[in-house]
């Protein structure tokens, strides 16, 4: 997401409508990692698949805010959000 944070930063500095071109696909594959992460979280994906090895848990209580709100479903939430936007602009921007 941080990349796309400063995609995004340079696109409104530079008032670039067509900067969706860069971003969807970027905002995509974040998406896709989310989604991913999800499912990890979620404990849809059997533990013998999970990437994370050491550290702290991908799964675990320390993946929550305010001890409610799961922060892979956050993640998840912004890219669909970022992703709606942009695609918002791509309709009013002309060809």
């Amino acid at each position: 997401m941080f990349p796309l944070a400063v995609l995004l930063a340079v696109a409104a500095f530079r008032s670039d409508a067509r900067a969706w071109i860069y971003a969807v696909p970027l905002a995509a594959v974040g998406w896709l990692i989310a989604a991913f992460h999800n499912l990890l979280y979620f404990n849809i994906i059997p533990t013998a698949i999970k990437p994370c090895g050491q550290g702290p848990s991908c799964s675990g209580a320390g993946m929550l805010l305010f001890g409610t709100l799961p922060i892979p479903l956050l993640s998840l939430g912004a890219f669909t959000v970022i992703i709606a936007l942009l695609l918002i602009v791509r309709r009013r921007t002309p060809a």
